[in-house]
């Protein structure tokens, strides 16, 4: 499967060992004086040893690597002891990654391990009451970073104006991260570029109560990641409705095209709407395909 994993650039490794120490899920291992990935199993792809490394040779890409495995990492963390388990923990709740959490826990439960949580178990009802922390994801670049929080709600200010139904951040297909718990068991709505834009209303017409994902069929390279990004969303995040709103320009088509690619590969059949707007804005077809 694609997801966000470490990659390390030896020739800037200094051979500090500063990552290593810093990774709790004991991913990394110096090996001839370099910091090595010694596992992809073990790593959460979250990036934590990206702020310990002094010459930035750690940073997090998006390649074919074995999904990640919390139940393995608890097993071989438990006799590091109890200050690491609770880091290691806390790191995921930070990032809101509650499944994992629950999976450790439950996990420590079956080994008879007790530690006393210095957070909150995570409550999926209710997210507003967890303090986030992110660490900057591939590339360097603090607007990739993937962020959760709970929309408005969708009703007019005493201006008559519509606020802001958006859910998450990013949105561009590409650089949204589709092993992100945030979108599991959630609707996606996967719109062309031109929509929110020719839509005066997409957001409470649209966007409401759904996820988001942006892309052009016709300008944007890379379009088989697409593919691969909404089966994962299908299959691993468990999102429960695809809604695909395109133009109703001939190149929009093509947006439509990669979702019932994405959905031919998945091993989970979930419904697909088409939603057509047309060039002034207007919804002409709403049809589950």
């Amino acid at each position: 499967m694609k997801r966000q994993i470490i990659k390390i650039d030896e020739d800037l490794c200094n051979g500090c060992e500063l990552c290593v120490s810093g990774c709790h899920e004991g991913a990394l291992q110096m090996v001839d004086g370099k910091a090595r990935l010694i596992s992809e199993l073990y790593c959460d792809g979250l990036g934590a040893c990206i702020g310990d490394c002094p010459v930035g040779a750690i940073t997090i890409e998006e390649r074919e690597a074995e999904p990640y495995d919390e139940i393995l990492v608890i097993d071989r963390m438990i006799d590091k002891g109890e200050a690491t388990i609770k880091a290691h923990l806390k790191h995921l709740h930070d990032h809101k990654e509650y499944e994992y959490v629950k999976q450790g826990i439950a996990r420590l439960n079956e080994k008879g391990v007790e530690i006393d949580l210095s957070f909150p178990e995570p409550v999926l009802q209710k997210p507003d009451s967890i303090k986030v922390h992110h660490h900057m994801g591939g590339g360097g670049c603090p607007g990739s970073m993937s962020k959760a929080f709970s929309p408005v709600q969708n009703q007019p200010t005493n201006e008559g104006e519509m606020l802001s139904q958006l859910q998450q951040w990013p949105v561009q297909l590409h650089l949204i991260n589709q092993g992100a718990q945030m979108f599991q068991g959630k609707d996606l709505l996967l719109a062309a570029d031109c929509v929110p834009f020719a839509m005066n209303n997409f957001h409470g017409q649209l966007l409401s109560g759904k996820m988001l994902a942006i892309a052009c069929p016709k300008l944007d390279s890379g379009k088989d990641i697409y593919v691969e990004k909404l089966t994962a969303l299908i299959d691993e995040r468990k999102i429960n409705t695809l809604n695909v709103a395109v133009m109703e320009v001939p190149c929009c088509t093509g947006l439509v095209q990669i979702a019932q690619m994405a959905l031919s590969k998945a091993q989970r059949n979930i419904p697909l709407k088409k939603i057509v707007i047309s060039i002034e804005g207007q919804i002409l077809k709403e049809e589950w395909i």
